[in-house]
């Protein structure tokens, strides 16, 4: 590993496979499982360092791609690097510009070179090579690095995932020889899509490089949620234990508990930032969408077991007002609250771990979310419609 960068394993559940642990950067200490608010741009959307700070999160996420379109990382280098950019001090994780060859595939030629990119700003070329990404990572400056990867689709031919494989191990191999900068850690990727096999091949060709991480990606990208953990609970086990295990782009609520259980660590999403710009809440027992016209009287608020400043200070009704009127405190509000519910389910989470019944916390949680489901399609509407909103991964 690094030198400035170190994983240790605190406690291990005895009924499951989840892990208690604590990562070490140069920038802090991560305690684990742990989620990462997603700034793709530098910004996690609405949230300023502080209140990020004050709901305990202790990494965010930044995106490559994005950052090398605008504002460009010689910027970000000249200003001291992404951390003072940004204004957070606590640790940051990039993503190498991957998960950009699935959402962008209008836009990109893809090689065993790299990924040729029309820009979806403006239709400027951007070259992203494995070398390139490593040395715009360098630039940010970030305390974890991510190997860059070709992530496919699913479903996908077995023939496309088997070059997603073998081009992934490549670049794999390209990224582990490029320079890094003072202190930063470099995760690798596995691939193999929804194939047994390949997925094994994929963690015996990327594991043997010898990286700081490991990453599960191709998941959540087209797949159905049981396909999911099928993938997860092959590959999660086959990781070495003494490394922190990183499920990309996942995911809701239910899905991070159920991945905790399966021995990842680390997780990330857009769902409870974007969720809440369109108008979607988290609570304790499922979603809620705020914009619905049951709550426009409704003096409680949107949790009445959460403790979190939107809830401790404000009522559905209100939160809804701002909805529907289109002011900006509606989306800040929203996802404080949003963002507090994830802090708070991996501050439980831990805790469980730690007291040997996770598999425990588990089953409640499931009985919980499964009964609110049972719920809402009691009271859905007879055509079926639903009103929240939609989305959760990151172009």
């Amino acid at each position: 590993m690094s030198g400035a960068f170190s994983f240790g394993i605190l406690s291990v559940d005895p009924g499951s496979a989840a892990r208690r642990g604590r990562i070490t950067t140069p920038h802090g200490t991560i305690e684990t499982p742990a989620f990462m608010p997603v700034g793709t741009a530098g910004t996690v959307k609405g949230m300023t360092p502080e209140d990020l700070e004050s709901l305990g999160f202790e990494i965010v996420l930044g995106n490559t791609y994005h950052l090398a379109l605008r504002p460009g990382e010689e910027v970000v280098r000249r200003l001291g690097g992404l951390h003072r950019f940004m204004g957070w001090e606590r640790a940051i994780l990039t993503d190498s510009g991957g998960f950009q060859v699935l959402s962008l595939a209008d836009l990109r030629t893809i090689t065993d070179e790299g990924v040729g990119f029309r820009s979806h700003l403006d239709g400027s070329l951007l070259s992203m090579t494995p070398e390139r990404s490593m040395q715009i990572q360098a630039s940010l400056g970030s305390d974890i690095v991510m190997a860059l990867d070709d992530c496919p689709a699913l479903p996908s031919p077995r023939l496309r995932i088997l070059e997603a494989v073998r081009r992934t191990s490549l670049w794999a191999r390209r990224s582990r020889e490029a320079l890094l900068g003072p202190g930063q850690a470099l995760f690798g990727i596995v691939q193999g899509g929804d194939d047994p096999g390949l997925r094994e091949q994929s963690v015996e060709e990327i594991t043997a490089l010898g990286f700081d991480g490991y990453a599960i990606g191709g998941v959540s990208v087209g797949e159905s949620a049981d396909l999911s953990r099928e993938v997860v609970a092959l590959t999660a086990p086959r990781l070495p234990p003494d490394r922190p295990r990183y499920l990309m782009g996942m995911g809701t609520p239910a899905d991070l508990v159920e991945m905790v259980a399966l021995g990842c660590d680390l997780f990330d999403c857009v769902l409870p930032t974007r969720n809440a710009r369109n108008g979607t809440l988290f609570t304790s027992t499922g979603r809620l969408s705020i914009k619905r016209s049951e709550f426009a009287a409704d003096p409680r608020p949107v949790d009445g077991e959460c403790s979190c400043p939107v809830c401790r200070r404000f009522s559905r009704a209100y939160l809804r007002h701002l909805y529907v009127a289109g002011e900006i405190l509606s989306m800040r509000l929203n996802t404080l609250h949003n963002l507090h519910q994830y802090a708070d389910l991996m501050r439980r989470a831990r805790a469980a771990i730690e007291a040997g019944r996770y598999a425990e916390f588990l089953s409640e949680r499931s009985a919980r979310w499964t009964d609110r489901r049972r719920e809402a399609e009691t009271a859905r509407p007879a055509d079926g419609r639903q009103d929240c909103g939609g989305g959760d991964r990151m172009i």
